[in-house]
């Protein structure tokens, strides 16, 4: 795991691969990505932000890298206060949107969207091992974007995707158009998961992977509330309804009070409830993460 900046060997590695997003730095308050010709700085405080600038553009000028635009974002203890990227260096008239690469997907990002760009890079293993899986039926809850479901649908898959955001969604569609994939065998509905999800089942809908992967915390059109502390546990029981035999479900949080090993005793409770079985697995963090950072994830695989 890489706790310094990233180094010529790896670069040389992701640019053959055809990934050109990913981390070149991350310390105890912020981090800063590389996303395509741009660069992105995330800070919890302004010495963080101090320190990543300053040692980045020496980085830089060692690696001979050079970069088109600079963003920073700021790390807010409270949703609401979240607000999406500022441009601090390079030419304010090159559109927001751009593609950027991962393994030979391509997928929109936008700094001008919101807080979040569009793609999540500490995903990467989890969204590889989807493709991997050569899934059948993908039902992709919380979709945002939809970049699990391109790289499900690139393997084969047919795709449900589920999110609040309409706009989301439309963005999610545009990465679909990105990488060639056919519109047939793919659905975008703009609902609370939790509306969805007995629909599908009454249905008999069912799928043979599952990406479950909230934010910590959101209100539906209604005003429902979802907390990911609270509710995870409802959440998975209503997909476990739409679950196929050998399904693999991911479990995924942000929310620092939920580790691997809680989502694994929350995800064993549930089966037992639902009379089901099944066993865990973790994929590796991406290699240029330190331990402890990014997302916490598991797989569920149904037996």
């Amino acid at each position: 795991m890489k706790t310094t900046w990233i180094d010529r060997e790896l670069m040389r590695d992701f640019e053959a691969e055809g990934t050109d997003a990913y981390r070149l730095w991350t310390i105890p308050d912020g981090w800063m990505e590389r996303l395509g010709q741009d660069v992105l700085i995330s800070f919890k405080d302004q010495e963080a932000r101090e320190r990543l600038t300053t040692e980045y553009f020496l980085w830089a000028e060692a690696m001979d890298f050079n970069a088109q635009r600079m963003f920073q974002r700021f790390l807010p203890k409270r949703n609401e206060e979240r607000e999406a990227p500022r441009l601090i260096l390079g030419d304010s008239n090159i559109s927001s949107s751009s593609v950027v690469m991962e393994r030979g997907l391509r997928f929109e990002i936008d700094f001008s969207g919101g807080y979040s760009v569009g793609l999540f890079i500490d995903q990467r293993e989890n969204r590889s091992f989807a493709r991997k899986s050569a899934p059948k039926r993908t039902l992709n809850c919380f979709a945002y974007t939809c970049s699990f479901s391109v790289a499900a649908a690139i393997a084969g898959a047919n795709t449900v995707n589920v999110d609040l955001s309409q706009k989301s969604l439309e963005r999610g569609r545009q990465n679909f158009v990105l990488n060639n994939l056919p519109a047939i065998g793919h659905h975008f509905i703009a609902d609370d998961v939790f509306e969805v999800l007995p629909r599908l089942s009454r249905k008999g809908e069912k799928f043979d992977l599952i990406v479950l992967d909230p934010p910590t915390f959101s209100r539906s059109h209604r005003g429902k509330t979802f907390q990911v502390e609270s509710d995870f546990e409802d959440l998975l029981i209503a997909a476990l309804e739409v679950a196929d035999r050998d399904c693999r479900i991911l479990l995924s949080t942000n929310c620092a009070g939920l580790n691997e090993r809680a989502l694994e005793v929350m995800a064993r409770f549930c089966l037992k409830a639902s009379r089901r079985a099944g066993g865990f697995h973790s994929q590796p963090r991406p290699v240029e993460f330190p331990p402890d950072s990014g997302a916490s994830t598991i797989w569920l695989t149904l037996r």
